[in-house]
């Protein structure tokens, strides 16, 4: 193991974790009118309809995914399945839900790409971050046949899950991913830049869709009429929903 991989997986997950959390509330503090999707739906519906709800759910999906089942200590699923029945649904759930991702991630970006209207809208940071998570997914694909040969003795998952859990809790060793394929050390590298990427690209825009939740819970309006010339007792604040 030597020094670039020491740092690789040592240093850089945290400098990814401090840009993503920072550079999210800097962004979100300075330039909140840049903080939106930039949808090009009325340039052309029909293909965004079913790429966007493909890649959205499926991302969803995988992102939950990852994060329960890489994060969650062994000794709590444990209970209710072992290693290789957890590998093995790891790769066919995330085999699923990767499939339909890339498809509809696909679609997204052929329209970016060929639709001459949309192109021309398009920022540079756009087509790079779809470009980026393109190549995040193709590679995380690739690495489902080696998952699936590794049900029988899913060790690499275990130092996986164990690297990822010691990075939350500030103990990280790089030792743990020495010597796993590199398809797998690829994905997860790419995946950290793409934290770090985060605040500077249409991708903030996942905290609001976290942040609607909220919604649910705030209280109620007030609102007072605007009317002039109404009676004692009938210009009282309505609730409304």
């Amino acid at each position: 193991m030597n020094t670039l991989h020491t740092i690789a997986f040592t240093v850089y997950p945290y400098v990814c974790l401090a840009f993503f959390l920072m550079g999210s509330l800097a962004r979100f503090d300075r330039d909140q009118y840049t903080w939106k999707s930039d949808s090009s739906q009325l340039l052309r519906a029909g293909q965004l309809r079913w790429g966007s709800n493909l890649f959205h759910g499926g991302i969803l999906f995988l992102f939950f995914g990852h994060l329960f089942g890489q994060l969650t200590p062994h000794a709590v699923y444990g209970l209710v399945m072992t290693s290789s029945q957890k590998q093995l649904l790891a790769v066919i759930a995330g085999g699923v839900a990767g499939g339909l991702c890339f498809i509809g991630l696909t679609m997204l970006l052929h329209r970016r790409l060929f639709d001459p209207r949309i192109r021309l809208t398009s920022h540079r940071t756009d087509i790079a971050i779809l470009v980026i998570l393109w190549v995040q997914l193709a590679i995380g694909l690739s690495t489902l046949p080696s998952s699936l040969h590794h049900v029988g003795e899913p060790t690499t998952m275990l130092r996986l899950a164990e690297y990822l859990q010691g990075i939350v809790l500030l103990q990280p060793n790089a030792a743990l991913v020495a010597g796993i394929e590199w398809h797998f050390q690829l994905h997860m590298l790419l995946g950290m830049t793409i934290f770090l990427l985060f605040p500077f690209s249409r991708l903030v825009h996942v905290w609001s869709g976290f942040g609607t939740v909220a919604y649910l819970f705030r209280p109620y309006q007030m609102v007072r009429s605007r009317r002039l010339n109404v009676p004692a007792r009938q210009n009282l604040p309505r609730r409304a929903s």
